[in-house]
C-alpha cells in the first residue's frame, strides 16, 4: 500500500495555510499559494508537489494563466476540479491588476487607456473587446467587456455596447481590443466597426473618443493615426 504524502506531515511552521494565518500570503512563495488553491494531493503526492510539478512545467504564473484546463490535466494528481480552481484564482488575479484599485483615473490620452488595460489584455489568446465608459469629466465609470472573441476576432453590436453606458449614464466611450498575434495594426474590419459604433453613438448622444488596439506590449491609437472622428 503506498504512502499517503500529505502536507499535514509537514510541521506546523512549514505548512502553507499556517504560514499565511500567521504571517501574511505575502509570506507564501508562489508554490505554497498554488498549493493552498489546489487544496488536497493525491495518494502519491501533496498539494506542494503537485504545485511544484505545475511550476516545473510552466516556469512562471503567467504562463501556467495561458494554459488550459486540458492542458493543466495532463500534470498527474491534477483532475478537473483542481485545474478549475487553478484558472479562476489566476484570472481573478489578472482582472485585479487590470482593475488598479478603485480610484479611477481621468483618461487625459491613448496612453493613459493602455496603461489601464495593457495588463488586462496584452497576454489573452483571443480577442477581447471592451467599452471604457467615462463620465462629463472623462473620469473611468467603468470598463466593460463587450465581447470575447476567438483566434480570429470577435462580434460587437452597438446593441450590446451602448445598453450598458445609457445604464450608466456615460458621458463618453473608448473602444479597446486586443490583436492575439501581437501586432496591434488596424485591419479594415477594426476600421469599419469603428466608424459604425461611431455612428450610433452619435445618434445617442455618447460620442465614442478612440478605438485603442492592444498588442504585445504595444498599443495603436485611431485618433492619433487620424482614423476615427474627433470631438
Amino acid at each position: 500500500m503506498p504512502t499517503v504524502t500529505s502536507v499535514r506531515n509537514l510541521p506546523a511552521m512549514d505548512r502553507p495555510r499556517e504560514r499565511l494565518l500567521t504571517g501574511g500570503a505575502q509570506v507564501l512563495t508562489n508554490q505554497e499559494l498554488l498549493a493552498l488553491i489546489i487544496n488536497s494531493g493525491t495518494r502519491r503526492a501533496s498539494s506542494i508537489d503537485l504545485a511544484e510539478r505545475l511550476l516545473s512545467r510552466w516556469q512562471s504564473l503567467r504562463s501556467l494563466a495561458d494554459a488550459s484546463v486540458e492542458e493543466i490535466m495532463q500534470v498527474s494528481g491534477i483532475g478537473t476540479a483542481k485545474a478549475a480552481s487553478l484558472l479562476a484564482a489566476l484570472e481573478l488575479g489578472r482582472r485585479l491588476m487590470a482593475q488598479q484599485g478603485e480610484v479611477r483615473p481621468a483618461i487625459r490620452g491613448a496612453a493613459d487607456v493602455a496603461n489601464l488595460i495593457m495588463p488586462r489584455l496584452r497576454d489573452l489568446a483571443w480577442e477581447e473587446f471592451l467599452a471604457i465608459l467615462l463620465n462629463t469629466k472623462h473620469k473611468v465609470i467603468e470598463v466593460k467587456t463587450v465581447s470575447v472573441g476567438h483566434l480570429n476576432g470577435t462580434l460587437v453590436h452597438p446593441r450590446e455596447l451602448f445598453r450598458e453606458s445609457v445604464r450608466r449614464s456615460a458621458a463618453a466611450i473608448i473602444l479597446a481590443h486586443n490583436h492575439p498575434s501581437g501586432d496591434p495594426e488596424p485591419s479594415s474590419d477594426d476600421l469599419a466597426l469603428t466608424h459604425r459604433l461611431q455612428s450610433a453613438g452619435q445618434l445617442l448622444g455618447i460620442p465614442v473618443l478612440d478605438h485603442i488596439i492592444i498588442g504585445d506590449n504595444r498599443y495603436v491609437s485611431l485618433r492619433e493615426r487620424g482614423l476615427c472622428e474627433e470631438y
